[in-house]
């Protein structure tokens, strides 16, 4: 099994489209999918992303600058994502497709990588598993 990240991605006008909506439909569709898929045993996690300004931090320079964000020119917007576990990227197409968006909606799908995707004997890839144990217990 791998996981597999769900990107929301939207155009202006299908932002638009959803305020047009009522909310509480739109909160319904979103909560019957999600429990699709925890009933499934293939969501892992996932959050929506407030929609005011954040901001960028921008590496191109000598150093980092953070401008508001979540662009200069905004083409389309990253409105939120799921994390899924499955056990091919066609199995997280199929999970996709019954997403409950709107026109002008994409949700771009990425592996998220393992330690396996690196090497085994570098320190930092042996310390992954004990980071990820402290925020597990940080978390309970």
């Amino acid at each position: 099994m791998s996981k597999f990240m769900l990107i929301m991605r939207a155009t202006d006008d299908a932002v638009a489209q959803y305020e047009e909506l009522p909310f509480e439909q739109v909160i319904e569709q979103m909560g019957r999918y999600n429990e699709s898929l925890v009933k499934a045993g293939v969501m892992v996690g996932g959050d929506g992303l407030a929609p005011e300004p954040g901001l960028v931090v921008d590496f191109s320079g000598e150093t980092p600058l953070v401008t508001d964000g979540p662009y200069g020119e905004t083409k389309e917007l990253f409105n939120g994502f799921w994390t899924l576990e499955c056990s091919t990227i066609e199995e997280a197409a199929e999970w996709a497709k019954r997403a409950p968006l709107t026109p002008g909606n994409k949700l771009e799908i990425r592996r998220v990588t393992d330690a396996s995707d690196f090497p085994a004997d570098n320190e930092w890839i042996q310390k992954e598993d004990e980071l990820r144990e402290q925020i597990a217990q940080r978390d309970q």
